[in-house]
């Protein structure tokens, strides 16, 4: 629209129902494309959460990853994946351009102004979540730069249409939405939108329900012929000396992790099905040995900037948790909520579900057993969690985890190896 005269300008409101139509079209346009990347971002989210195994498509490089900035704490809000907001915010968009299409003259002429107060809000969003993402998590994700130029082009698009005033806006709002209640059908839409975003943000399953289910579900089968190239490629494994005790069992899984990872979550609710069952089977055949690894400085020397805010007091408090017989329970608490993980509540659930009573008598000590565990990572070459090790073959591929399925049979192929398995 540049270099064009004030005349031809394709305002939404006055001129011709032609440039009324083409600044509407072009909303509607860029709207549907933010939709489509929030949707692609909330399944991709949904996903990685539901399915350990999955692999994002828009995962590109390290430094080009949807996945950490998914599951990173900027990825959600209030334990939901924050694509959710944003597919609604652009539906929003799509509805008040149906308003401007369809609504009573006074309400059309107000109707940019309204887009672009919401679309201030909305910049301002996505000028937070791209500076968590390239200045703290040092990640870009398409998808949500996909979303960021939408925001940016509606509100460009918003500002160069409006004609009301934004200071007028509180005073005429009232008497905006009683000018909705005047088109029944226009009522109708606004009154079915408003009820189904409820709807959607009340009944949508949170991080903790999508993990949990994930733990719940069985892992993709593997095919025969891809169980014995892995069983091939996990014999030709180089195995280091990992200093922890089996304590009797023939397969000693170590594993290092963060409470505040949500990578860690994923794993922890996937494999305890999958680590129950070889204890049935096989009873003391088989340990797990888990070792903290907070991706936070504060407890770990090997981390140069804190990814996770209390993954060292979470870290801590579990440990003091276990003298009192609560350290499984703590752990689990922690994994299912992250979203609400701070240096105050780790200290209430300390209390209230690990039975702690004297929190900051026994911090020091248990902050300088995590410190251990990160030095033993920092040994062993940890830097991402959670990171596994199978009898000191480390559970990795292509510099990538190995997934639940995988790590499954890596168990069972050392059991059959040390005879304790057919």
């Amino acid at each position: 629209m540049i270099g064009t005269s004030p005349q031809a300008l394709p305002v939404w409101r006055g001129g011709t129902p032609h440039m009324r139509f083409n600044t509407r079209h072009l909303v509607c346009v860029v709207a549907l494309v933010g939709l489509a990347a929030s949707l692609g971002s909330l399944y991709v989210h949904t996903r990685l959460l539901a399915d350990p195994g999955y692999s994002s498509f828009c995962d590109v490089s390290a430094s080009i990853s949807c996945t950490q900035a998914y599951l990173s704490p900027y990825g959600s809000v209030f334990g939901v994946p924050i694509a959710l907001p944003g597919a609604l915010w652009f539906s929003f968009v799509l509805l008040l351009a149906f308003v401007d299409r369809a609504g009573p003259p006074s309400l059309r002429e107000a109707v940019p102004s309204y887009l672009f107060v919401s679309s201030a809000i909305a910049t301002a969003v996505i000028l937070y979540l791209g500076f968590a993402a390239f200045f703290v998590l040092r990640v870009a994700c398409l998808l949500c730069l996909t979303t960021y130029a939408a925001v940016v082009a509606l509100l460009s698009l918003s500002g160069l249409a409006m004609s009301v005033p934004m200071i007028t806006l509180h005073r005429r709002m009232f008497g905006d939405l009683r000018a909705v209640g005047s088109r029944p059908a226009v009522l109708l839409v606004v009154v079915l939108f408003f009820a189904g975003a409820a709807s959607t943000v009340a009944f949508f399953p949170s991080e903790a329900a999508l993990r949990a289910g994930a733990g719940q579900r069985a892992a993709p089968a593997v095919s025969p012929e891809l169980k014995a190239e892995f069983e091939r490629w996990w014999d030709a494994q180089p195995r280091m000396p990992v200093p922890v005790s089996g304590d009797g069992a023939r397969v000693v899984v170590l594993k290092f992790t963060d409470l505040q990872c949500p990578s860690c979550s994923v794993s922890y609710f996937a494999m305890k099905p999958i680590l129950a069952r070889f204890q049935a089977q096989y009873p003391g055949a088989v340990r797990l040995v888990t070792k903290d690894y907070p991706l936070q400085p504060d407890c770990n020397s090997g981390v140069q900037r804190a990814i996770h805010l209390a993954a060292c007091d979470a870290a801590a408090a579990v440990r003091m948790a276990r003298q009192q017989g609560n350290g499984d329970a703590l752990e689990e608490w922690f994994y299912s909520n992250q979203a609400s993980i701070s240096p105050p509540s780790v200290r209430q659930a300390a209390a209230s579900i690990g039975a702690v009573t004297d929190y900051d008598a026994g911090l020091a000590s248990a902050m300088a057993a995590v410190r251990t565990d990160a030095a033993l990572g920092q040994l062993l070459g940890v830097h991402s969690t959670p990171t596994y090790f199978i009898n000191g073959v480390r559970c990795e591929a292509q510099g990538q985890p190995l997934a639940p399925q995988f790590l499954d049979i890596a168990i069972a192929r050392e059991l059959q190896k040390a005879g304790a398995a057919k």
